[in-house]
């Protein structure tokens, strides 16, 4: 019978209707590794137009489709996917509370340099549709800084510099 990881790192096994805990947990193999990493995020929006020309002015996206079906717009950086779809009624949307919802904390984007951050944080504070929530700072101790940002749309986005990379 077929066993289904359910638990990565917990040693524990879906086989038939039973769960099974493994006798001690082990490392996996690249290969069976059944994430290989994220493939795209997709965000609900309120304007879709608006959040478009934030990821596409601001972050370096470009536009690689639309559905004017089921409105969205799908966007890239040649590393990152991101998905915009247009919520059925902008009007009656809730926004959404990062301290009561279950959901999106916020979207990392990373950036090169603390002088792009620092540029970046200069032109947001220039766009009336983009609420910044605090400036560029020391992410934890430091020496990383980061600044988060809403989008149009309020989706909460953090733009961080690492000094030291993972």
């Amino acid at each position: 019978m077929k066993r289904f990881l359910l638990g990565v790192g917990l040693g524990v096994f879906f086989s038939g209707s039973t769960l099974v805990h493994a006798q001690e947990p082990r490392q996996m193999q690249a290969q069976e590794r059944s994430v290989q990493g994220v493939d795209h995020v997709g965000l609900a929006v309120s304007n879709l137009q608006a959040s478009e020309r934030f990821f596409t002015q601001y972050a370096g996206f470009h536009v690689l489709s639309r559905d004017e079906d089921y409105p969205s717009v799908f966007l890239s950086n040649d590393s990152v996917v991101i998905t915009l779809w247009r919520v059925t009624d902008p009007s009656t949307a809730v926004a959404f509370d990062r301290k009561h919802n279950i959901g999106l904390h916020h979207l990392a984007l990373r950036v090169s340099s603390e002088a792009t951050l620092n540029a970046l944080h200069e032109t947001l504070s220039q766009d009336k549709q983009v609420k910044i929530e605090f400036a560029p700072e020391l992410a934890g101790k430091g020496p990383s800084k980061h600044m988060m940002v809403y989008e149009p749309s309020g989706n909460r986005i953090e733009f961080i510099y690492r000094a030291v990379q993972r």
